[in-house]
């Protein structure tokens, strides 16, 4: 499975795709606790689509998996 484009908007979908990618790299909610210094709790609960996370965190684990947040407005060509 190779991640494009997705259009996020709701905490769980975001999830699914955070927890997609860490299966896709061969990962453990451990190993990426571990090698972002979070507490497996918190990738859990992001896994999980909890609607509280911490954003800041959220961007920690989405840049160590290699994802980025692009905004744009709706309709807009990826270009």
């Amino acid at each position: 499975m190779h991640m494009d484009d997705e259009a996020v908007t709701t905490s769980e979908a975001l999830a699914a795709l955070i927890k997609a990618k860490r299966l896709e790299d061969g990962l453990t909610q451990d190993e990426v606790a571990g090698f972002l210094g979070l507490g497996r709790r918190f990738v859990v609960e992001l896994e999980q689509g909890k609607p509280t996370v911490r954003l800041s965190k959220v961007l920690e684990v989405l840049q160590g998996l290699g994802l980025e947040v692009v905004v744009r407005s709706r309709g807009e060509d990826a270009s």
